[in-house]
C-alpha cells in the first residue's frame, strides 16, 4: 500500500471557488468535489429521499365475518294481555321489539332443564310451558308452528299504529281459546319469542 505525504506545508485548489488554501483544510464533497471546509456543502436531502412502503391495510390478527343467529326477544313478566272476553286476540307487550309485521314467530315459556334424552346429572335444555291465564292455555301460545305477528296494538277493534305502539306492542290470534274476561295479563316471567328455529 503506497503511503502518502502529510501534505502540511501543501496548498490545494478549490474546485469551487479556484481559491488557493492548505491542503489539510480541504474536505472531499458527496459528488467528488475537493473544496475548502469554508465551502463544503452537504447533499441535498431531496437527492435521496427515504423509500415509502404502502400503507397498511390488512390487520395483523383477524377472524373472518360471520352472519349473525337470529335469536330470542326476551319479554317483561305478564307480557299477554289478552283483548276481551270471547277474543282470541292478544296483546304482547314488548319494549323496543324490532320485530317484523307479518312474519311468523313462535313463544318460549321460561328456560328449564328435562331430564329428557340426558340423566339427572346431565340435563337436556328445555323451555317450560307457558302458564294459562284468562281462559287461554300457554300449550295454545307456544304451538309449534308459531304465530304471524301484526306490529302494534289492538284496541277498540282497530289496529293502533301510532311510533310508540308499533315499537312496543304486536297482536296475534290464538288458534282455538278465547278469552274469558279479557283485558287480564298473563304469562308469567321467563317468556320469549323469537324464530321457529334457533341455530346456535
Amino acid at each position: 500500500m503506497s503511503k502518502y505525504a502529510t501534505g502540511k506545508h501543501s496548498k490545494a485548489i478549490s474546485d469551487r471557488s479556484g481559491m488557493e488554501f492548505p491542503y489539510r483544510e480541504m474536505v472531499r464533497e458527496w459528488n467528488g468535489s475537493f473544496v475548502h471546509y469554508t465551502e463544503f456543502e452537504p447533499k441535498q436531502p431531496q437527492l435521496q429521499p427515504k423509500g415509502i412502503g404502502g400503507e397498511g391495510i390488512a390487520l395483523l390478527q383477524v377472524r373472518p365475518d360471520r352472519t349473525e343467529p337470529i335469536t330470542t326477544v326476551m319479554l317483561p313478566q305478564d307480557p299477554f294481555t289478552t283483548y276481551q272476553a270471547g277474543s282470541s286476540i292478544i296483546n304482547v307487550y314488548a319494549p323496543g321489539h324490532g320485530l317484523t309485521n307479518g312474519t311468523t314467530y313462535l313463544f318460549r315459556g321460561p328456560p328449564t332443564v328435562s331430564p329428557g334424552t340426558g340423566t339427572t346429572t346431565n340435563p337436556v335444555f328445555a323451555y317450560a310451558t307457558i302458564p294459562n291465564f284468562d281462559g287461554i292455555t300457554g300449550a295454545q301460545i307456544g304451538q309449534g308452528s308459531g304465530y304471524a305477528i301484526t306490529t302494534g296494538l289492538y284496541d277498540n277493534g282497530a289496529r293502533v299504529t301510532t311510533d310508540y305502539a308499533l315499537s312496543n306492542f304486536f297482536f296475534f290470534t290464538v288458534n282455538t281459546d278465547t278469552a274469558t274476561t279479557g283485558n287480564i295479563k298473563g304469562g308469567g316471567y321467563g317468556c320469549s319469542i323469537g324464530p321457529i328455529t334457533i341455530s346456535a
